[in-house]
């Protein structure tokens, strides 16, 4: 008996002594693995890989069946039924591998959603709708505070907790249902209670509902007088603050026996309930990136505050603190006394003014008079500003030795090389506080 010829390109039948039984390749692929000389039965009875029966390998254990094109012989017609057998056990393997994908896809999604179900639901919603309230609250008001890293799904469990919302789902699918991405800012903010979950969020989106406490300090005040500004715009008592000042903890240097000298004048704001704590240590960071930012070492903070607190009370325009620096410096370099007004006045406990008296002048038991004892001043007698920093650091140069502001309202001062120079300037001084008897 002779095989059929196979073409490399298509599929060709043979027609056996039985005209009603054809053999017919089932597709191109699986004829081009044949070689020329090659049986369609000498494979040595293994099963290839073919594209119409990819898992023939893995599912069966028997060998291909020889066929026998020519003949009436019964293994003819076994063969045709071993075809259709095998057809079978083909549609059969392949509903078995579709089955267990399908149940290896729906073991992992029960492993997700029962291990991530809360998450997803958060970023994709989804689901029934959540319980919720109606309108914009009950009246009740009460503080609710973002806080720092805080997310749509952790702000609406705690809106949730203290009675905000009705539940955490109903702010989440609001936050969702936006068009665009909400920003939420870290503070504190005005609510009520038994709000809805769109009337919340429209309360933690609106800058002009958030509550802050402002602090104003300006350049050159005192302490004691900015302990009273904190407790005004904050409501922290003043003991509380004096309490709470412990140079150590702030990371003063070592000389420093109070935080004067230390709480940078600006501008700050607070949420409601903010510790004495929290905010002497954010004043003093602010004074440490001053100094940073002018290039003032840790070990040389000490002395330019005190100085650049020194200019901060006797120069009145801005381009005298860089003289007023130098004359300190020069009178340091020269061993002469500071002679500071301003230092004398701190010592009496007056810190809001700068001319003192004869005897204030003559006063060696007050610690802080630089009419009597030599050297820098014991300790800063104000907060510094950026600019008095600045002249501590860059003083001008010149010969100076004297200076008197002789218009308080302006400012307006006098430097002088000598003493008779300075003789003049001060009876020009002493001409206007006549005239003013209210700086008396």
């Amino acid at each position: 008996m002779r095989w059929p010829q196979w073409s490399s390109c298509k599929p060709r039948s043979t027609r056996s002594a039985n005209p009603d039984v054809h053999r017919v390749s089932s597709s191109p692929e699986r004829i081009r693995t044949l070689s020329d000389n090659q049986t369609p039965s000498s494979h040595d009875g293994r099963k290839r890989f073919t594209p119409d029966d990819p898992f023939g390998d893995l599912f069966s254990d028997e060998a291909a069946p020889a066929a026998d094109a020519g003949g009436t012989s019964p293994r003819r017609a076994g063969g045709s039924r071993r075809r259709e057998s095998t057809a079978a056990r083909r549609g059969k393997r392949s509903l078995l591998v579709i089955l267990v994908l399908v149940v290896v896809v729906a073991v992992s999604a029960a492993v997700v959603w029962f291990g991530f179900g809360s998450q997803l639901r958060s970023i994709f919603g989804g689901g029934a709708a959540s319980a919720d309230f109606e309108g914009s609250g009950n009246g009740t008001e009460l503080a609710f505070t973002i806080e720092s890293g805080d997310t749509g799904t952790s702000i609406g469990e705690r809106l949730a907790d203290v009675g905000i919302v009705k539940t955490s789902g109903a702010f989440v699918d609001e936050v969702l249902a936006q068009p665009e991405d909400p920003v939420f800012i870290p503070g504190s903010y005005g609510m009520q209670e038994e709000m809805s979950a769109e009337s919340a969020l429209v309360s933690l989106l609106d800058p002009a509902n958030r509550q802050e406490s402002t602090v104003v300090i300006p350049e050159g005040t005192a302490l004691q007088d900015v302990y009273a500004l904190i407790e005004g715009g904050v409501g922290i008592p003043v003991a509380d603050l004096e309490a709470a000042a412990v140079p150590a903890n702030f990371g003063l240097p070592a000389e420093a026996t109070s935080l004067e000298g230390f709480l940078f004048p600006a501008t700050y704001s607070f949420d409601p309930g903010v510790d004495a704590t929290t905010v002497l240590k954010t004043l003093v960071d602010r004074m440490f990136q001053s100094l940073d930012e002018h290039g003032v070492a840790p070990e040389a903070r000490w002395d330019t505050v005190r100085l650049a607190s020194l200019i901060q009370k006797e120069a009145g325009l801005r381009e005298d603190y860089y003289k007023v620096s130098r004359v300190f410096l020069n009178r340091l370099d020269m061993g002469m006394l500071l002679q500071s007004d301003a230092t004398v006045a701190y010592g009496t406990g007056n810190t809001h003014r700068v001319s003192t008296s004869d005897a204030e002048r003559a006063d060696a038991a007050n610690a802080y008079n630089t009419y009597v004892h030599p050297g820098m001043v014991v300790g800063p007698i104000s907060n510094p500003g950026d600019i008095a920093i600045d002249a501590a650091v860059n003083p001008a140069d010149g010969p100076w030795v004297y200076f008197v502001t002789w218009n308080l309202d302006t400012g307006e001062t006098i430097f002088s090389e000598t003493f008779e120079e300075h003789e003049v300037a001060v009876a020009k001084w002493l001409a206007w506080m006549a005239e003013h008897p209210e700086y008396g």
